[in-house]
């Protein structure tokens, strides 16, 4: 049996992560030959990998890089089994070297395939999950180009990618803050312009009919009914619906008995209101129809316009959990 001495072993931890014990069997059992100690510990990785290819790797850590020239970034997800796993801090610094490797591919086949310290992305995978015994995967991978690309991470489980029309002052601090909204708020799509006329109706019929249910239930127990809007995204709000809601709140001032001199103060007020009842979907969905987190008196469009002659043109979105 090769002699195997404490500095040996200590190189193949420091080369693979895996414990003391597992790294002196390994050279045991290759005989003190260091590049068979590392496949055999792959291979153990593998055997692990097959018996857990059922399990749910819903936690891990999400990583969002973006290379110097600030004109393309990426997301990763390093998925595993248990929170316990993703917090480790050598589990987040392997998926901050996996979403520097992402950085410089073009498709997830290609990163899986890239390099990492003489073998691929997938063989690593496979080496961790020997060494962490829990099923170790990218469950996500994410590209983004454009004139200016910013980031942004909450707590290693959400991050977001956001691409600006060019690289003007202020572009790092702006697309920063519109990542974070991102982050925040889940949005799907840029704008409401965005949507396909037969999602709108489908989920306009959708949401009335939960609205009215509820209603069913909350005048049973005596309590105030929620609004039932007509409508829910800005794409219906025709000029003509708009001059309707104005001819109704003229009527509804007039019911009141408010004086028609004051009409053009508060007519504004009403017709905002009417537009944010009946455009819910938008400031859910829609990036740039959302309020903005940090000033809800402006909606995303509006913040993004008060920086200066730039275009959101794209965004991404990743999270576990």
């Amino acid at each position: 049996m090769a002699n195997i001495t404490a500095a040996e072993v200590n190189k193949l931890r420091k080369a693979t992560g895996a414990g003391m014990m597992d790294c002196k069997k390994a050279l045991v059992e290759a005989e003190g030959d260091f590049d068979k100690a590392i496949e055999i510990l792959r291979k153990k990785g593998q055997k692990i990998a097959e018996k857990r290819a059922d399990r749910d790797s819903s936690e891990g850590a999400v990583i969002a890089k973006v290379n110097d020239a600030k004109t393309k970034g990426v997301i990763v997800s390093l998925n595993c089994e248990t929170d316990f796993v993703a917090k480790n801090t050598d589990y987040v610094a392997l998926a901050h070297k996996m979403a520097e490797i992402a950085l410089n591919t073009s498709s997830k086949e290609e990163f899986l395939a890239a390099d990492f310290g003489g073998m691929t992305v997938d063989e690593k995978l496979l080496e961790q999950t020997g060494v962490i015994g829990e099923k170790i995967e990218i469950g996500a991978y994410k590209t983004l180009e454009a004139p200016f690309v910013g980031s942004y991470i909450h707590g290693n489980k959400i991050a977001a990618l956001v691409g600006l029309s060019a690289n003007i002052e202020g572009a790092e601090a702006l697309a920063k803050d519109i990542s974070m909204q991102v982050a925040s708020m889940g949005a799907t799509t840029l704008s409401y312009k965005d949507f396909d006329a037969s999602f709108i109706a489908s989920e306009t019929e959708a949401r009335i009919a939960v609205i009215e249910k509820d209603n069913i239930e909350l005048g049973r127990l005596g309590k105030t009914l929620k609004n039932v809007p007509k409508y829910i995204s800005r794409a219906q709000l025709t000029d003509e619906v708009l001059a309707q809601a104005e001819e109704d709140a003229k009527a509804e001032l007039k019911a009141e008995g408010k004086p028609e001199q004051i009409w053009d103060r508060i007519l504004p007020g009403k017709l905002e209101r009417f537009i944010s009842d009946n455009t819910t979907l938008d400031q859910e969905q829609c990036l740039l129809d959302q309020n903005f987190i940090k000033d809800e008196k402006k909606s995303v469009a509006e913040y993004v316009k008060s920086v200066g002659d730039v275009e959101v043109v794209s965004f991404e979105r990743v999270s576990l959990g």
